[in-house]
């Protein structure tokens, strides 16, 4: 028998899983739309190449020897070597240090600064 003294009580936990669910389902799909327009791009100027800078790659052996192309240089004189090599190449060259993963920590972060040091900014530590 119903009493009008008794409160009803909702539960709103069925729907708060469905909203969660549908909005799961929309986080993972949306960024998978694509939108179909047909955009046509204005004309631009073509005499203007985009060149990409050329890397240049060091490699470190687990015996401390360095390589830099067809040189090599040990990890005591290196900063200084290397910085009086800097000259032939462009500063704006993407660097990229190979490590072996025996080494010391110590000896690839110095390496590193070596290479910042000598004015490379963009350098980048090779992994697997």
């Amino acid at each position: 028998m119903f009493s009008w003294d008794d409160s009803p009580d909702l539960n709103i936990t069925p729907l708060v899983d469905v909203m969660l669910v549908l909005m799961a389902i929309l986080m993972v799909t949306a960024p998978t739309i694509t939108f179909q327009e047909q955009i046509e791009l204005p004309q631009g100027s073509k005499t203007v190449k985009v060149v990409k800078p050329k890397t240049l790659t060091i490699r470190m052996d687990k015996n401390k020897k360095i390589y830099l192309k067809n040189d090599t240089y040990g990890l005591d004189t290196f900063a200084d070597d290397f910085v009086n090599q800097s000259v032939k190449y462009d500063k704006n060259s993407e660097v990229y240090i190979r490590a072996d993963k025996g080494l010391l920590y110590d000896n690839v972060i110095y390496l590193l600064k070596s290479v910042k040091a000598a004015g490379f900014e963009k350098v980048s530590l090779i992994t697997e």
